[in-house]
């Protein structure tokens, strides 16, 4: 008899010892990996983040403070910090664009999006965002599980043109998992960082396609000046330098699409190519000196009929 008391309590001892930690767990199709990103070598382009708002029925709650918004912020973080990452992008925050949005849909028009001063304007929402926390019980053990659940929308907008390129909405998930045997383990309280990795890997989701989208068009500037010497916008920060070869375009016709009813520009003609002699100016208002290396601009022609571009092999 004592013998089987020692061996019942010699299997005790051994289930507190392999459970006295609290065990987490997260879902591997939850855990993000971010990959050490190359340095970028090519030209960026300029994204402006207008708004990440929470659109969930929480936040319509009459309890819900939304200036603070604080998964708002959450999500704009993160998403702002996956696109820095990859190098090939000037991230500007853009908070009043609401204003923007209401003009363009106002009037019509694609010039209220291009007082961003961007090529792409994103959008983002949190649209479903629910947590829970379920649980087991055995005979010597029990476990609680905490879930988190978030969904993202993103909608990115060509700045020029007005128009939404890329649409999208992605789920992300992240939970964790403590026990206790025989009362001992660990009782974890709720686990506020589950919202950041739900979040985040609903994000991680839709960031090739931002990616993608941005990069497929050829990136472009525009003509300051061509007097003595062909100033154009950009210069280092974004990638350009000396001996770097683009494209001067004149632009399409302007004509309003039965579709749509909205303005839209025909495919612009390369009128001849320029080369860059040097860049300078700060950050915030950068600027490169060209020179015709091909064809030329017309004589008295307005140069913010034309734009430059990158030329693409």
């Amino acid at each position: 008899m004592n013998k089987i008391k020692f061996i019942l309590f010699g299997i005790a001892i051994s289930l507190v010892l392999s459970s006295c930690a609290t065990n987490k767990v997260m879902r591997p199709e939850t855990q993000v990996v971010i990959k050490q990103e190359e340095e970028y070598q090519g030209l960026k382009r300029k994204v402006a983040i207008a708004r990440f708002s929470n659109e969930t029925e929480a936040a319509r709650s009459a309890f819900y403070d939304i200036s603070r918004d604080p998964l708002g912020k959450q999500g704009m973080e993160i998403l702002t910090t996956r696109l820095a990452k990859t190098g090939k992008f000037i991230l500007l925050e853009r908070n009043d664009l609401d204003k923007i949005q209401k003009e363009l849909e106002e009037f019509g028009s694609k010039d209220a999006f291009q007082k961003v001063g961007a090529d792409f304007l994103l959008l983002g929402s949190i649209t479903e965002y629910g947590r829970k926390t379920t649980g087991e019980e055995g005979i010597v053990s029990r476990s609680k599980t905490q879930t988190v659940q978030a969904g993202v929308s993103i909608r990115l907008v060509d700045v020029y043109t007005g128009q939404i390129i890329y649409s999208e909405e992605a789920k992300g998930q992240a939970e964790t998992t403590s026990s206790t045997t025989l009362g001992v383990g660990g009782t974890a309280n709720f686990d506020a960082t589950l919202s950041d990795k739900a979040i985040s890997a609903a994000i991680s989701k839709l960031v090739e396609n931002i990616i993608n989208n941005c990069t497929d068009k050829p990136w472009r500037s525009f003509i300051l000046s061509n007097d003595e010497a062909m100033f154009i916008a950009g210069g280092k920060s974004q990638g350009i330098k000396a001996n770097d070869i683009f494209e001067i375009v004149e632009k399409g016709k302007q004509v309003k699409n039965p579709q749509t009813g909205m303005m839209m520009e025909l495919p612009g003609k390369a009128v001849g190519k320029i080369q860059i002699q040097s860049t300078g100016g700060d950050p915030q208002n950068e600027w490169s000196i060209a020179a015709f290396i091909e064809g030329g601009l017309p004589q008295g022609a307005d140069i913010s009929n034309f734009y430059v571009q990158e030329i693409r092999k």
